[in-house]
């Protein structure tokens, strides 16, 4: 019996991080969005979606626990009043907030909220991978007061998760410096976002947990790719919640407008 009452067999699940860049992205169907959707229709339809997206940062740690979730809108309009239309109506999951919630118990206090909703992290992506809106989804907070390494850890103790079905999903950037870029297609990405975004995918291929939890080791090019770290943190929960025996893909791989990494990593089960 699966934690939702299922009596299905269980299946064990792909852990994926996005790299989800502009919300604006949702206007367009292009080679990321393409990608997006592939790795969905590539993976068994979960029964449900954990999310860990860079733009939810609470004190301690909380879980959406509503049955209908609203679509957070967290972006100026400056990028266009358009986006303030797009939604994403999936249906909320108590019974994996109570999951997350005991999996992380005593540990980590995880609050059921009934406020926050899904933000642009996490909608701007599913509305591409998962069109439909029909498979429940509930997002997990960023604790400010945790260190990365502490990140990675809630990431290995919602492993579990996925033989009951559950995807895990972390929605953020590798090198995310919004202040640099330049909004032109054809930029060049900077020296040092190229060759953080290579450190860091160097670390993930040889499950190098010490590196990936301290990524300011790099210096100038963490510091220049990461002036703050909530984008780069939802990577050390999928690569917490992965397993050595995984497959491991990066797709989308490129860096965008010099200094925005949309770099996406699958963690496939072998077999």
């Amino acid at each position: 019996m699966t934690s939702n009452g299922s009596s299905e067999p269980e299946i064990l699940m792909p852990v994926v991080f996005y790299g989800h860049g502009s919300p604006t992205i949702v206007r367009e169907t292009n080679d990321v969005t393409r990608v997006w959707h592939n790795i969905a229709q590539s993976m068994p339809k979960p029964r449900g979606i954990l999310v860990v997206s860079a733009h939810w940062v609470t004190s301690g740690t909380c879980v959406t626990a509503m049955t209908s979730p609203t679509t957070i809108h967290d972006f100026g309009r400056g990028l266009g009043a358009d986006l303030f239309n797009y939604r994403y109506d999936a249906p909320g999951a108590p019974w994996l907030a109570e999951r997350v919630q005991s999996l992380l118990a005593p540990k980590v206090a995880v609050q059921g909220d009934h406020r926050w909703g899904l933000d642009h992290g996490t909608w701007s992506v599913l509305l591409k991978a998962f069109p439909d809106a029909d498979v429940p989804v509930v997002q997990l907070s960023l604790d400010q007061g945790l260190s990365p390494a502490g990140h990675l850890q809630i990431g290995k103790m919602l492993a579990p998760l996925r033989e009951e079905g559950i995807l895990i999903i972390g929605s953020g950037n590798i090198v995310h410096n919004l202040g640099v870029m330049e909004w032109a297609d054809n930029a060049k990405p900077y020296d040092w976002a190229t060759s953080f975004n290579e450190v860091i995918k160097r670390a993930i291929v040889s499950r190098d947990s010490g590196k990936l939890s301290n990524p300011m080791s790099e210096g100038v090019s963490a510091a220049n790719s990461l002036p703050t770290s909530e984008h780069y943190l939802p990577l050390l929960y999928a690569f917490g919640a992965s397993s050595e025996a995984d497959n491991v893909e990066f797709a989308p791989d490129f860096i965008q407008y010099r200094s925005l990494s949309m770099t996406s990593v699958t963690w496939s089960p072998v077999g």
